[in-house]
């Protein structure tokens, strides 16, 4: 990983206590995003994008749009559950709406093995836009560089 953003368009809803990496290895970084949420929420909406640098960044793998709350009870969408997996040994967010309160990823470290999505190398961005009742209420980016391990 080569960076992290994190943007809270609703302070009055969500504030964002840390959003960074931290390298812990020459070769290793871990990501820590922690999101304290002021009110319970019961629906929340997510857009997942993984984007590849090629002259700018351009779509690349997926786009999709999908309701949390309603994918945290079934694990259903496939294209979800492959982001989901990833993250899921790192996250407070693994639980049933609603989310309120300190919540987030602690120490995640991307693995080869945990992703079952063949990716070549070079750099992408994973853009993760949080709504609250149809409203945006933040984002989250992350840079990073895959090298194929032959």
């Amino acid at each position: 990983m080569t960076n992290a953003v994190c943007k809270s368009h609703n302070k009055s809803w969500v504030i964002i206590e840390t959003c960074r990496l931290h390298a812990i290895q020459r070769n290793k970084t871990i990501l820590n995003v922690m999101v304290n949420f002021l009110h319970p929420t019961n629906s929340v909406s997510m857009r997942v994008q993984i984007l590849k640098k090629a002259n700018g960044y351009k779509p690349w793998i997926f786009d999709v749009t999908f309701d949390a709350c309603k994918f945290i009870k079934d694990k259903s969408n496939k294209a979800v559950k492959v982001i989901f997996d990833l993250f899921k040994d790192f996250s407070s967010l693994n639980h049933t709406c609603p989310y309120v309160g300190t919540n987030g990823i602690l120490g995640f470290y991307p693995k080869a093995d945990r992703l079952s999505v063949p990716m070549p190398t070079g750099d992408y961005l994973l853009l993760m836009f949080w709504k609250f009742y149809n409203k945006l209420q933040f984002e989250t980016n992350v840079y990073f560089t895959f090298v194929e391990d032959f």
